[in-house]
């Protein structure tokens, strides 16, 4: 299992700078920024891919909703390109480059900000975090991620370029619920995953509890405060989204918002249930090694026992005595 290290980052950075500069903090992506664009209606869609910023400020778009989306935060000057271009304000963007942000909803009068973690579940096992920002405005949406490799959108892309349900002739509010709803399915796939970890590491701990089983629940227990720590703050985010008095959202989409809500307060539960369930597993541990020990004293005691009587004998034998007993 790969280092927990992941899910911390540095902040000091920052120290002692004004409010809105610019400075990426998180991993970078090891690769140029990507930005795509899909613009939509009932009627068609148009679809654009763009290499650099200038290609993107340069090229227009007239669709009834605007989905931009951009891969990579680690570019400062893309980032305040856009946000220029866009009149977007500093913070949202010193928030966007910041990648260590709390899950969180920000209303600006003529858009919403919202920050969220996008789980992914990794070949080794474990998950992977990656910050994604979100700007809602009228009839635009913009997503900011970090670029890290894949993400949970591919559904909605494909449903908007299918024309499937009813994406296409809705706003871009309900295409913001699209998006967070495939965010937090992820979150239950990754807890199924996490489960499944939990029983391996119970039944090892039930045969052979070793040291190797100890880093294993250390390291699941940070696994836990972090999804801890992802999960709650979502949730408050969700229920503005359901129950806020912003003009950004119809009353249609409210209700599909209520049902992401739902979700979230069963990831909410899931990850307490796991989080007792460490915590017992930990007790576990050294109820079986105690176990193990208890047993080697057994073992120990019983040899000790049998052997008590020779060594006496011995003792006593081996004495120098002037007649010998039992000489004779």
């Amino acid at each position: 299992m790969r280092g927990t290290s992941r899910f911390h980052k540095k902040r000091s950075v920052k120290n002692g700078l004004p409010p809105g500069t610019l400075v990426h903090i998180g991993a970078e992506s090891g690769r140029s920024v990507q930005i795509t664009r899909i613009g939509y209606g009932p009627e068609g869609i148009e679809d654009q891919q763009f290499h650099d910023i200038d290609q993107y400020l340069h090229s227009p778009c007239d669709s009834d909703v605007v989905w931009v989306n951009v891969e990579g935060v680690h570019d400062v000057e893309l980032i305040r390109a856009l946000g220029e271009k866009h009149g977007f304000h500093p913070l949202v963007l010193e928030d966007v480059v910041n990648t260590v942000q709390r899950p969180k909803i920000e209303d600006y009068g003529d858009y919403l900000f919202i920050v969220l973690k996008m789980l992914c579940p990794t070949e080794e096992g474990d998950f992977s975090s990656e910050q994604v920002s979100i700007i809602l405005g009228p009839d635009y949406l913009f997503t900011f991620q970090e670029g890290i490799g894949g993400d949970a959108f591919d559904p909605v892309r494909s449903r908007i370029r299918a024309g499937k349900g009813k994406i296409r002739g809705m706003g871009a509010d309900y295409l913001a619920y699209s998006l967070i709803d495939a965010i937090v399915d992820g979150y239950f796939t990754v807890l199924e995953g996490f489960g499944e970890r939990i029983v391996d590491v119970e039944e090892e701990l039930t045969r052979t509890p070793d040291q190797k089983s100890l880093h294993r629940i250390n390291g699941m227990k940070k696994e836990i405060i972090y999804l801890r720590k992802t999960v709650w703050p979502l949730r408050e985010a969700i229920s503005f989204l359901e129950r806020g008095d912003s003009h950004l959202l119809q009353d249609g989409t409210r209700l599909y918002f209520r049902d992401v809500y739902d979700h979230t307060v069963q990831v909410i539960d899931t990850v307490e249930t796991y989080r007792d369930l460490l915590s017992g597993m930990l007790d576990l541990y050294l109820s079986s090694i105690s176990n193990r020990t208890n047993e080697v004293m057994k073992f120990l005691t019983v040899i000790g026992t049998i052997f008590m009587p020779l060594t006496f004998l011995v003792g006593v034998y081996g004495m120098n005595f002037k007649y010998l007993p039992e000489l004779e």
